[in-house]
């Protein structure tokens, strides 16, 4: 009977020596190391107001109060195009030459009017010295500097045209640039045949400096958008590049096909990397009203349908925390309950210390 009784005693001992152990026992085992402590990062957890995100389909357009449309003032037949599609020019630089019989009637009415000008300073002279003989009167004089003050004023006409026009020799026109910026239209070749009442235009000309990104807000977002907003930019051909910008300009008209309202985002085009017509996808960050703990996106962790943080004591007193996480924003977390303000939280290589802490 004794020998069953210490049997069952030494039994109940073992058992209870292979049990788990009291869970500070467990937390006082683990300590991050000197390597891992240098591995892993940490953050604060902060309040912050609750903010949302519209994503918005626009695309890249040159500023309109930084381009010029360029029209041929006289028709005829083009010698030379002397630029192409996306090239660089400097104002007053030679884009096109056009060889024109306008031109060539205006030489003929340059040379008429300075032939009739010597004519009548000829005349001038003439009744002057002939007054003075007294062969002639006072009233031919007068007469004659009216003649020539007449033809004075229709070569200074004609000699204004040409400047105008911008007319060199040989019947030819010349087209200009009328600003330093991108040829971002190209609507004329050589030999293209252009008549005088042509109404469209040969080039256009942009300063891309500045742009702009036009964006669509459907009807039901429109009391969210405001001017001043931050515009985050990104485009298909600089995919890990972000733009930022601001809406500077909300159209009033609404589509009347799609019912959506137009945005302008004003961007400063260090680089020369956004081009007009290039396709943009544009995020817009506002404000829901209230605040909450934010952690950043990847310190949570998913697991067994759970969220969970690593709050950091110390290096040797590190939780596993679950929470409620209600929405992430880029790289902000928002948790409605399970951490508080001022807390630590491990935000790189969290995983590393999760599965040291629970497998």
């Amino acid at each position: 009977m004794k020998t069953n009784l210490v049997l069952v005693i030494s039994c109940l001992a073992l058992l209870s020596s292979c049990g788990p152990k009291p869970a500070h026992e467990e937390e006082k085992a683990f300590m991050l190391s000197d390597t891992m402590m240098r591995r892993i990062q940490l953050d604060s957890v902060m309040t912050q107001p609750v903010r949302s995100e519209l994503t918005l389909v626009g695309k890249v357009v040159a500023d309109e109060n930084r381009v010029i449309k360029v029209f041929p003032l006289v028709g005829g037949n083009v010698e030379a195009v002397n630029v192409e599609l996306g090239d660089y020019v400097r104002k007053g630089q030679s884009l096109a030459s056009i060889r024109s019989g306008e031109v060539a009637d205006l030489e003929r009415q340059s040379i008429q009017a300075q032939s009739d000008l010597l004519v009548a300073e000829k005349n001038l002279r003439v009744a002057q010295d002939l007054f003075e003989t007294k062969l002639t009167s006072q009233r031919e004089v007068v007469g004659a500097q009216k003649e020539v003050e007449k033809a004075q004023a229709e070569a200074t006409r004609i000699k204004e045209v040409f400047k105008i026009y911008g007319i060199g020799k040989a019947s030819m026109y010349t087209v200009k640039a009328p600003i330093d910026g991108y040829v971002i239209e190209k609507n004329v070749n050589r030999d293209m045949q252009l008549r005088s009442d042509n109404a469209d235009n040969l080039f256009t000309i942009g300063q891309i400096s500045e742009v702009w990104v036009l964006a669509n807000v459907n009807e039901s977002d429109i009391r969210r958008v405001r001017v001043g907003m931050d515009a985050s930019i990104q485009t298909l051909s600089y995919p890990d590049e972000i733009f930022q910008g601001k809406v500077d300009k909300i159209y009033t008209v609404l589509d009347p096909n799609t019912k959506a309202m137009t945005v302008r985002i004003r961007l400063n085009n260090r680089g020369m990397k956004l081009r007009p017509e290039m396709h943009a996808t544009v995020t817009l960050r506002y404000e829901d009203g209230g605040q909450l703990a934010t952690v950043p996106a990847g310190s949570v962790i998913f697991d067994r349908s759970k969220h969970y943080v690593m709050v950091f004591k110390n290096r040797s007193d590190i939780e596993t925390r679950e929470v409620d996480v209600l929405k992430s924003l880029g790289n902000v977390a928002y948790v409605r309950q399970g951490i508080k303000p001022g807390e630590k939280v491990i935000s790189k290589n969290q995983l590393l210390v999760y599965n040291a802490l629970n497998n």
